[in-house]
């Protein structure tokens, strides 16, 4: 069997609205491979970006367990969390959430200066990491003076500055207009292809999805297609247990 980078079991979230619980998940049970690409859909509020924090360790899930490269992160501290998201998790957001003040270079930069033991100088890492993003004119070029698409692919390049083996990308095309959003696509690909990234994509975008090697499709908090056999298999085997 092979072995899963990303394994949640039985995950759920409740969010406290005032005096009422709202579950976000419920009970979600999901694998996902080395080396994948794969894509997360659903409707505005059934979970998807509540699932890729949990997952990616910027939240805890209520109950469940959620292990990352065999590791289980599920009552880690903080400090735990954040050495884990350094060295395993690169994270792509909607918003591309880049310093203002700061050139391409200077952000993508930045993750391996603040990195407890870098395994890169800084900004030959960021030159190379532009450069394979078809950025590599744009080393000096601040967010302002980019295009959208190009700002998202300095945010990815700066996602990867770590070399994690991990992405997240939570509707990383969403402010996007199609060709930006089909180059930000083509991007991950080749970073999944070249490095052997594992990419996790939140999206509404059907065509997109439809490019990933997997698509799990969450409803009401629950994964309603494409959990990973085996864990249908060992759901299957506990529920005919526990009846």
């Amino acid at each position: 069997m092979r072995k899963a980078v990303i394994r949640a079991e039985q995950v759920t979230r409740n969010l406290k609205l005032g005096t009422h619980v709202v579950p976000a998940l419920r009970g979600v049970d999901l694998a996902i491979y080395a080396n994948e690409m794969v894509g997360i859909v659903g409707p505005s509020g059934s979970g998807k970006s509540t699932l890729l924090g949990i997952v990616g360790g910027l939240d805890s899930p209520t109950d469940g367990t959620i292990e990352i490269d065999g590791i289980d992160i599920t009552r880690m501290s903080e400090g735990q969390l954040t050495d884990i998201r350094n060295q395993k998790i690169g994270f792509v957001f909607q918003f591309f959430n880049l310093i203002p003040t700061l050139t391409a270079l200077e952000n993508v930069a930045l993750p391996i200066e603040f990195a407890e033991a870098p395994r890169h100088k800084p900004f030959d890492r960021a030159r190379e990491l532009l450069e394979m993003l078809g950025l590599g004119d744009r080393y000096q070029h601040r967010p302002s003076e980019l295009s959208g698409g190009q700002q998202q692919r300095v945010a990815i390049a700066r996602a990867l500055a770590n070399d994690p083996p991990i992405l997240l990308a939570d509707e990383p095309t969403g402010n996007l207009d199609t060709h930006s959003g089909e180059t930000v696509l083509q991007a991950l690909k080749t970073i999944r292809d070249d490095n052997g990234t594992t990419v996790v994509m939140v999206t509404h975008d059907q065509s997109l999805a439809a490019q990933m090697d997997r698509v799990l499709t969450l409803v009401d908090g629950r994964i309603v297609n494409g959990v990973a056999s085996d864990l249908v298999n060992a759901s299957g085997k506990q529920n005919a247990a526990k009846a």
